[in-house]
């Protein structure tokens, strides 16, 4: 049986103490790689294209090029540019509207940089695995503060809900609402792969990249309301 890869990861923050204090962490478990770092975000986007990490750390306020226009550029690159990684914010307020921003962008999810270490190193886990939701019950706070502030254009993000069957616009809607796999399943009664089943089929009708994205376009089709 074959060991699987580490997982390679870049930190981008302008503080040397924190870089240096995330690396060390995360360098000290031997599934995790800590291939790079830079102290701002243009050269986070040079150094996420010359190491191809799995995950990016990003924080969201630096110099030169701020988190979530790195961020932007990671995600969605030019044309000839085939990687791209997760990205995952750090930030120092639990409710900032630049997060908010960097999920619509395709960010996996944030975390706060006072979190404890054994959450750094699951959070970084948990995103290389594809599961983009950290911290469902504050990233949900979060979008359905910012979707309560800022009412959207609800006609073609509703639109598009109409390509839905009943039982993916259910299963989008417990995702919203913060539940696990697990707790779908639980709720309506399915096999947790087939769970996943309808959430790949949500996100590839709705041209979504992950659990975040769906719970932004959620709120703001109109789907879910801020405070259900």
């Amino acid at each position: 049986m074959t060991t699987p890869a580490p997982i390679r990861v870049i930190i981008v923050d302008d503080q040397a103490m924190v870089r240096a204090g995330f690396a060390a962490l995360l360098s000290a478990q031997a599934d995790i790689d800590v291939v790079g770092e830079a102290p701002d975000g243009r050269q986070g986007v040079a150094v996420a294209r010359s190491t191809h990490p799995d995950v990016v750390l990003m924080d969201v306020r630096m110099p030169e090029m701020d988190g979530l226009a790195a961020a932007r550029e990671i995600l969605d690159p030019p044309i000839g540019v085939v990687h791209r990684p997760k990205v995952l914010m750090l930030t120092t307020f639990d409710v900032d509207d630049y997060v908010y921003e960097a999920l619509r962008a395709g960010a996996s999810g944030f975390l706060l940089k006072d979190a404890p270490p054994a959450d750094l190193i699951a959070a970084v886990r948990v995103v290389a695995a594809g599961d983009a939701l950290l911290a469902p019950s504050v990233t949900r706070r979060l979008i359905a503060d910012f979707a309560a502030q800022r009412p959207a254009v609800r006609s073609a993000p509703a639109l598009r809900l109409n390509g839905l069957t009943p039982r993916e616009t259910e299963v989008l809607e417990l995702i919203a609402k913060g539940l696990s796999n697990q707790e779908i399943a639980g709720r309506l009664v399915l096999a947790e792969q087939t769970v996943k089943t309808h959430i790949g089929r949500v996100l590839a009708k709705l041209g979504l990249r992950d659990r975040a994205q769906a719970v932004i376009f959620a709120y703001e089709s109109g789907l879910v309301a801020p405070g259900s």
